[in-house]
Parts: structure tokens; C-alpha cells; sequence
């Protein structure tokens, strides 16, 4: 199942591996669910804060990428 679901960012930790920044996300959703993601620079704008309104491309119930509105 792919998708989009609207979400806000509850966290964004950024943590270096390897060289590479990457970050763990906490999104809640309207209906009170949260889901959590760790993602690379690639998939995710830059900049981002807790309280942004994002869109969260998803795949097989799995986080793979957010975007701003």
C-alpha cells in the first residue's frame, strides 16, 4: 500500500553515521496515532521542526519520506 498521510512533528533528533546526518522522526497524526522513522537527508525537507505540518509518504505501513504541504 502506498500513500500519503498528513501528519505533525512531534521530534526531529538529527544523528550523525558514518558522516551521513540522519534523523529520527516522531509524527502524530489526527486521529491521535504516532509513528516513529528514522530517515536519511534525502527524505526529508530541510530544516525541519517539531510542530511543521508535513506529508508522509508511506509504503507498506513504513514512513519513507516527508514533505511540506
Amino acid at each position: 500500500m502506498l500513500g500519503e498521510r498528513e501528519g505533525v512533528v512531534v521530534e526531529a533528533i538529527p544523528f550523525d553515521l558514518h558522516g551521513v546526518i540522519y534523523t529520527d522522526v516522531t509524527i502524530t497524526y489526527s486521529d491521535g496515532s504516532m509513528e516513529q522513522a528514522r530517515l536519511g537527508p534525502e527524505a526529508l525537507p530541510d530544516d525541519l521542526r517539531p510542530g511543521e505540518r508535513v506529508l508522509a509518504t508511506r509504503a507498506a505501513n513504513m514512513i519513507l519520506a516527508l514533505r511540506r504541504p
